[in-house]
């Protein structure tokens, strides 16, 4: 029995939808899946029912992507309702969500707590203003597509939207998790701005994570903080804590030849 994550599997991408489906089955392992599986209902739907299938267990947080807004979203209200629809879904398929109970690794009885946090901006230098942040971007054309494919109402925005869901999480997390158990915090956005590092969009930092969540793995007693979004695949240490980036990604940035189960990072190792 093995705990496994990978992000940002970019279905609509149609080489990364074929190496899935070439994806063996781990009838005895969990899987992780942190976010920016894809934009579309159907195919989030398509694609966590056939993990499901492959897996003993299945443990999703959104990314930004599920959040976008396209063509085929017309009649959705918002984000905030498309994201409500994703849960449906995830759960009808028995994919637990960052809105379901926390469940323990069965091995070790660590608390695994899919996150969805968003983000607030604050992950930008301390010179630049929040209402300077996008023109500050857009001088390396670094603005995420999320400031015109994301609507965060009945919040005013994403950071209002991000602080809210910070707070839920505070709170469930100080009520739920059982007094000393460790956990294995898990989302789609970094934890800590120390560990997002990407060159090629230097200015894209305010788009990953919220400085609120910069001590959970210490305040939650984190053995893993698990995140995807920068397709960056590192893994980094704080406090004794193991951060991992496991993304996928566009084509291009993954090796075909190797399949998707070489991208499965392995969240605690055997031995």
């Amino acid at each position: 029995m093995r705990l496994w994550a990978i992000s940002d599997l970019h279905l609509a991408m149609e080489r990364n939808r074929e190496a899935l489906l070439a994806l063996a089955a781990y009838p005895e392992d969990w899987l992780i899946v942190a976010g920016d599986v894809c934009e579309s209902i159907d195919l989030f739907t398509e694609a966590l029912g056939w993990l499901a299938r492959r897996f003993a267990r299945v443990i999703w947080a959104p990314g930004n992507h599920e959040l976008w807004l396209t063509d085929r979203d017309r009649d959705t209200p918002g984000s905030v309702a498309k994201y409500d629809a994703l849960v449906a879904a995830a759960r009808r398929l028995g994919v637990l969500t960052p809105e379901d109970p926390f469940t323990a690794w069965p091995p070790t009885g660590d608390v695994i707590v899919p996150l969805c946090t968003l983000y607030d901006y604050s992950f930008r230098p301390a010179g630049v203003a929040l209402d300077d942040v996008v023109a500050w971007a857009a001088e390396l054309r670094n603005v995420a597509a999320d400031e015109h494919l994301i609507r965060a109402a009945p919040y005013r925005g994403i950071a209002d939207w991000c602080a809210q869901r910070c707070d839920q999480t505070e709170g469930r997390l100080a009520r739920e998790l059982p007094a000393n158990a460790r956990t294995i915090l898990a989302g789609h956005f970094p934890l800590r701005q120390d560990v997002v590092r990407i060159p090629r969009i230097p200015r894209f930092t305010p788009w990953c994570g919220t400085i609120r969540t910069e001590n959970w793995h210490r305040r939650f007693r984190a053995v893993a903080a698990i995140s995807g979004h920068l397709h960056v695949r590192r893994s980094d240490w704080r406090d004794g804590t193991r951060f991992e980036e496991v993304s996928l990604g566009y084509p291009g940035q993954w090796d075909p030849a190797k399949g998707v189960a070489f991208y499965l990072r392995e969240v605690l190792p055997v031995g």
